[in-house]
């Protein structure tokens, strides 16, 4: 379960100097505008409280991170895990914003790779539109990713995962590597960086799954 209302998680981010406060004023922009520089940008969607995409950044300082998530109790414990770093990282900032809308903030072939971790599943049918690797969403993926660009996309529930792999050729995409067991998967697994959810789900026993996507 995502933590949710908490007491000033708001006016925290409308202060802090890590989140971006009008990411639309940057579509097009974020390199020279926001980090400064002509590096990759990396985004991952759904961050939760950042343990992974903090994670790459401090190993990837030649890389540009944002880190995307709706939920402002949730970007909240990512500014703090900032905070406690004794020199924050440069090449990331958040953005609390509603995925749903990504192509109101980046351009036509911005972003260089996307990821999703542990996205909500959505289980009932109807909102089948709303998960993060349905065709809808690939479709947005589609306008701001570089052509040769991938989506990289893990999750521990079996059906989702179902769904995405059979979503991703209908929206035009293709299957680059898949598995559905990720930590016994050596070559996938080299150099994977574990979420949150990801530690939680594995010391259940739950295999992890992955696939990275390209057009």
């Amino acid at each position: 379960m995502r933590l949710r209302n908490i007491p000033g998680a708001r006016d925290v981010i409308a202060d802090t100097s890590f989140c971006i406060k009008e990411p639309d004023k940057f579509k097009g922009k974020w390199k020279t505008d926001v980090f400064h520089n002509d590096n990759p940008i990396h985004i991952e969607i759904g961050m939760g409280k950042g343990q992974f995409i903090m994670e790459l950044a401090k190993r990837n300082p030649e890389i540009n991170y944002v880190g995307i998530e709706k939920y402002s109790s949730v970007l909240l414990r990512g500014i703090q895990k900032m905070e406690e770093l004794e020199e924050p990282l440069k090449n990331l900032v958040f953005i609390r914003f509603d995925a749903e809308y990504i192509t109101n903030i980046f351009g036509e072939e911005e972003i260089d790779r996307i990821y999703l971790n542990f996205s909500d599943p959505w289980p009932k049918d109807r909102h089948a539109k709303r998960r993060l690797p349905s065709r809808q969403f690939l479709e947005r993926y589609d306008h701001i990713l570089k052509r040769d660009g991938v989506v990289e996309f893990k999750t521990d529930n079996r059906d989702l995962f179902e769904f995405a792999l059979e979503e991703a050729p209908e929206a035009g995409w293709r299957i680059k590597v898949s598995t559905f067991d990720l930590h016994n998967d050596p070559k996938l697994n080299e150099g994977n960086i574990m979420t949150e959810y990801e530690e939680r789900f594995s010391s259940m026993g739950n295999p992890i799954c992955k696939y990275i996507v390209e057009r």
